[in-house]
């Protein structure tokens, strides 16, 4: 059992950057607040009081969707919410990793905390005790149009919890009633309304959304590293990076991207600047013209940057606003108003925030990934690389035998091209593909969850493309004088050397690209630049 505080849930209070932390720390804990106990509590003894007056209860005592007519005796209430579970046991595809099953369940919990939902406080518990001992449901990932919420993916969460069949414990997969009983948890037998609330929601695509917002981040500073070390090994032109440039432009995200630029190339020798350039045009003392190869600005690629990283970030500000409200709502139909004593039919299962968010939150961070490639083309071409050797592998002289023979990182810029087009395919927007399903009662669907899916897709796309560049830079740097580079970047380089050794001539590569999305994965990257968690925090 995990010995870290736990969260408190209240319905209110959880934010992404939680819900992340909890999800990649096994056994993750957390617990209802006595309020939120008793405002569940007290919402179920409206519904059980609303059916004892025989008002009819959506989804409790009819059928669900459009067979919302048939007319169900409140005393197979509990069967209903069974058979709700098991016919939407029919996803597909492989099963969601084990952090998107944490958050799925950590929001769902909360959610329910709202205490509108007509649950008994002691299903959440269960839920939670689940969480706790790292009993996790295998939610195939594909299956959900995102309205009426995530109904195939969550029933999967219900069936768990009601000792249906599998789940992951601890890192094996086994039968739910054993991983129950070896953990004392007893199986839930659902009481009116409790199959409707868990599975009736925007849970799972919230889960991966907010992974995916988060990852986001690290991307954005990763793109910031990587064009700071572009700036090196190009001995580009940094005053690009002027805060009076940005001033004049004051996206927020675009003037932190370019103040975290000129923190990482603080003390480079290497950058250089429009003044450098005034100073060496005066040293051509009689000549009224700068040096034939010298350029006095930069490609878009590295001037742009800031611009370009930017718009990631300031996606990222509202994307996580909604993603913070969409966390902390009652997703589930119908709610139950204890002040009126009264019930609610809506439609809060809709996951078009989410939809919207993701969508627009992936294409941002496509575009890291083609400002990448674009940099890494310029740093592996001797016609704009700036005297380095074509494809940063040293020529041999004439008489030695490997003459010609090696191509450095040729192939790892074919590649970087590559998954960059494969990024930016997965960037057509999937909310506007609404299908009409269940007898055209969910006549018009969100396809949220496909999009939060779609945007943690491409995180790792992008995050292998800038592993390759940032190999290349490394590579780059080190040709141009790393002892010149500022000390953030002396840094990167340093641990980058740690699981990759400078090229000298062909090799396989493959391996030290999985080392360094281990290290952008990790956050050990942007440590080694100076940047700690709580530094990050402020920069995100």
């Amino acid at each position: 059992m995990s010995t870290v505080l736990p969260l408190e849930l209240d319905g209110a209070g959880l934010s992404p950057r939680a819900v992340a932390a909890a999800a990649r720390r096994g056994g993750a804990r957390a617990a209802l607040s006595a309020a939120a106990v008793k405002r569940m509590r007290a919402s179920a003894d409206l519904m059980d009081a609303l059916l004892a007056q025989e008002v009819p209860v959506y989804a409790v005592t009819t059928g669900f969707g459009d067979s919302c007519v048939r007319q169900i005796s409140p005393d197979k209430a509990h069967l209903l919410q069974r058979n709700l579970v098991l016919y939407h046991l029919n996803g597909v595809g492989p099963a969601a990793v084990p952090e998107v099953a944490r958050a799925t369940m950590l929001i769902r919990a909360n959610a329910l905390a709202k205490g509108v939902s007509g649950v008994r406080p002691e299903l959440v518990s269960s839920l939670l005790d689940c969480l706790d001992r790292d009993i996790l449901p295998l939610i195939p990932e594909r299956g959900s149009v995102g309205a009426s919420g995530d109904l195939v993916p969550l029933c999967y969460l219900a069936a768990a919890l009601i000792g249906e069949g599998r789940v992951l414990h601890r890192g094996s997969v086994r039968p739910a009633s054993a991983a129950l009983r070896d953990e004392g948890i007893a199986p839930v037998r659902l009481a009116p309304k409790e199959g409707i609330a868990l599975i009736n929601g925007t849970s799972f695509a919230a889960a991966y959304a907010v992974l995916a917002a988060w990852d986001a981040r690290e991307l954005a500073f990763v793109a910031e590293l990587a064009t700071a070390m572009t700036l090196e090994a190009l001995r580009g032109n940094a005053s690009a990076l002027h805060p009076f440039v940005h001033a004049g432009k004051p996206h927020p995200g675009q003037v932190r991207s370019a103040e975290v630029i000129r923190i990482l190339l603080a003390g480079s020798r290497l950058a250089t600047s429009f003044e450098d350039i005034l100073v060496r045009r005066e040293k051509l003392a009689g000549r009224g013209y700068l040096q034939l190869n010298e350029r006095i600005q930069d490609k878009y690629s590295v001037r742009c940057a800031p611009q370009i990283i930017g718009i990631v970030r300031d996606t990222l500000d509202w994307t996580e606003n909604w993603l913070g409200t969409e966390i902390n709502s009652a997703t589930d139909n119908p709610l139950f108003d204890v002040e009126e004593s009264g019930l609610h039919l809506g439609g809060n299962f809709y996951a078009g925030h989410v939809g919207q968010a993701m969508d627009s939150l992936k294409t941002a961070v496509a575009g890291l990934a083609n400002l990448l490639d674009r940099q890494l083309a310029l740093v592996v071409d001797e016609k704009f690389n700036g005297g380095l050797p074509p494809n940063l592998v040293l020529a041999r002289p004439a008489d030695d035998p490997e003459a010609g023979l090696h191509h450095g990182f040729k192939g790892m810029q074919i590649a970087a091209s590559a998954v960059t087009a494969e990024a930016l395919k997965q960037t057509g927007p999937v909310s506007v593909f609404s299908r009409s399903t269940e007898a055209h009662n969910q006549d018009i669907v969100s396809m949220g969850t496909i999009s939060a899916r779609d945007a943690r897709t491409v995180n790792g796309l992008v995050r292998e493309v800038a592993a390759i560049h940032l190999l290349a830079l490394a590579q780059a740097v080190e040709l141009r004088g790393v002892e010149g580079a500022s000390p953030a970047v002396r840094a990167v380089h340093e641990l980058i050397r740690e699981h990759s050794a400078f090229v000298t001539r062909d090799r396989r590569l493959d391996q030290d690209i999985e080392a360094v999305i281990g290290l952008i994965e990790s956050g050990a990257l942007r440590r080694a630049a100076g940047f700690t968690d709580e530094d990050f925090a402020d920069f995100a």
